[in-house]
């Protein structure tokens, strides 16, 4: 039994999603950012956290792939070059386009008001723009980032797309917008969302 900690309306999101992608079983601690069960697990009281019987994994991206590897989905074997074009397209998801969207929010509400620089935004849609354009060249005509098969960074882009959406950044991309459709028209997505907007 795996226990998620964090509220899904944040990044927690992509593990709660994972979950439901890999069929497995878990309990949710539901808490915001710096919550008391963060805090105990993770120094910096970010979220998720990932508690696996004694030990914890903080940091969304490397519970994904710690699941993925586990249980043999959502994922390519490391050590093929297909796991490193997938690794590309993850990492250049969380420097691109999350970084950009974390940089934002740092700078909308998270950092105290007098260390906000709000002028960043236009620099980092600007960026995101840039971003969005590589990705959609590299995305072509596949279904998924990898062609046939969903994996990580799909996770990953899909709900970075969400949040883009969420905090005014433009994605003007119809091939983009028609992937994130294919994405959230998944079941596992729609029983992750009921879990993040409860009845």
């Amino acid at each position: 039994m795996y226990t998620v900690v964090g509220s899904p309306k944040t990044r927690a999101f992509r593990v709660v999603w994972a979950m439901e992608e890999l069929g497995l079983e878990y309990d949710l601690v539901s808490e915001p950012p710096r919550g008391e069960t963060a805090s105990a697990l993770n120094p910096t009281g970010k979220i998720p956290c990932l508690k696996v019987g004694h030990a914890t994994i903080i940091d969304s991206v490397a519970i994904l792939q710690y699941l993925a590897d586990k249980h043999g989905a959502l994922t390519y074997e490391a050590g093929t070059l297909e796991r490193a074009e997938q690794d590309s397209f993850t990492q250049f998801i969380c420097d691109e386009i999350d970084g950009a969207l974390w940089t934002a929010a740092r700078n909308d509400f998270v950092n105290p008001e007098e260390k906000r620089v709000a002028a960043i935004k236009d620099v980092l849609v600007w960026e995101m723009e840039r971003s969005v354009k590589a990705l959609e060249q590299r995305l072509g005509d596949r279904e998924f980032l990898m062609g046939d098969r969903f994996t990580v960074p799909d996770i990953l882009l899909t709900h970075c797309a969400g949040w883009m959406r969420g905090t005014g950044f433009p994605l003007e991309s119809d091939t983009l917008r028609a992937y994130v459709r294919r994405n959230i028209e998944r079941e596992a997505y729609k029983k992750a969302s009921a879990v993040r907007k409860p009845s």
